[in-house]
């Protein structure tokens, strides 16, 4: 059998053709793949958004023992402190809910939380820490 160069241009075209789809496809699969892995992942705060929220963290607890008035003064001034310098919005919100928590607690509120949230809270607001080398301890509240 003769081979003509249009067939054997055919062939190359055809393998030429068939890897660029295989490497495309492949492409596709890894991103999908990373994208699926990655989906669940929390946010991730920088060492400066974690060391504000431990910060934030420790006045509470010492606030949350205090007269009433300091620790509503204390609380308007650090949530506007934290929506101001700290970028990553969903360690934020955690640290948002412990100065709630702080000021309930000070103010004798029947609304504290038990220990076992502010042990979920603690895991929580870690989990957006654990990439920045930042350790958040988050003690009870009221103690």
């Amino acid at each position: 059998m003769n081979t003509t160069p249009t067939t054997r241009n055919r062939k190359r075209n055809r393998l030429l053709i068939g890897a660029a789809t295989a490497a495309f496809a492949a492409a596709l699969a890894a991103g999908a793949g990373y994208w699926w892995l990655d989906r669940d992942e929390l946010s991730q705060a920088s060492a400066e958004d974690c060391r504000l929220a431990q910060r934030i963290v420790t006045e509470a607890a010492e606030i949350s023992t205090g007269p009433v008035p300091d620790a509503e003064k204390w609380w308007r001034e650090t949530g506007d402190e934290r929506r101001a310098q700290m970028e990553d919005g969903y360690l934020g919100a955690k640290i948002s809910r412990y100065e709630g928590w702080a000021l309930e607690t000070a103010r004798k509120s029947p609304e504290v939380p038990s220990a076992k949230d502010v042990k979920g809270l603690e895991e929580e607001a870690r989990g957006h820490c654990s990439d920045s080398g930042v350790t958040l301890s988050v003690p009870p509240l009221g103690s």
